[in-house]
């Protein structure tokens, strides 16, 4: 019963991409499929358009089936696509500036907070906690150490 289950689970990803979608040239219908693996459904936002059933990620994935047949590299398919929709489209976004920012920030973060907590040690280190002995005070203690 579980194999059966695997199995049908198993090919809901391929029940993605349907068959009217198909290249007839394997060579470009590769390259689609490559792509569609590296774009995000902007719908379910945690699949790829190739495993996604949402109608969204179908149109996609007929706009790149297009590009392609039209001539177009890969770079200049997802260039297009991310014109569109955005970096946040691409399941592995591109380096540049505002990324290295986005996962950079949290490091600079925690690292301004170590030196802020470093001085504020070091500046409470030398201060005296408490106040002065009064004169009573300090003749009992010394009684008691037996000066």
């Amino acid at each position: 019963m579980l194999v059966a289950l695997f199995i049908l689970f198993a090919s809901f990803p391929a029940l993605a991409v349907n068959p009217d979608e198909v290249l007839a040239d394997p060579a470009l219908e590769a390259r689609a499929r490559s792509l569609s693996a590296e774009l995000r459904c902007m719908v379910c936002q945690n699949q790829s358009i190739d495993d996604s059933n949402a109608d969204l990620a179908k149109d996609l994935r007929l706009l790149v089936r297009e590009r392609i047949s039209d001539g177009d590299t890969d770079e200049e398919v997802l260039n297009y696509i991310v014109s569109r929709y955005g970096e946040f489209v691409l399941l592995k976004p591109r380096l540049s500036l505002r990324t290295i920012l986005l996962w950079g920030a949290p490091v600079l973060l925690v690292a301004a907070g170590g030196v802020a907590l470093t001085v504020f040690a070091r500046r409470r280190a030398g201060k005296p906690t408490g106040s002065r002995l009064t004169a009573e005070e300090q003749a009992k203690l010394d009684e008691l150490l037996g000066k």
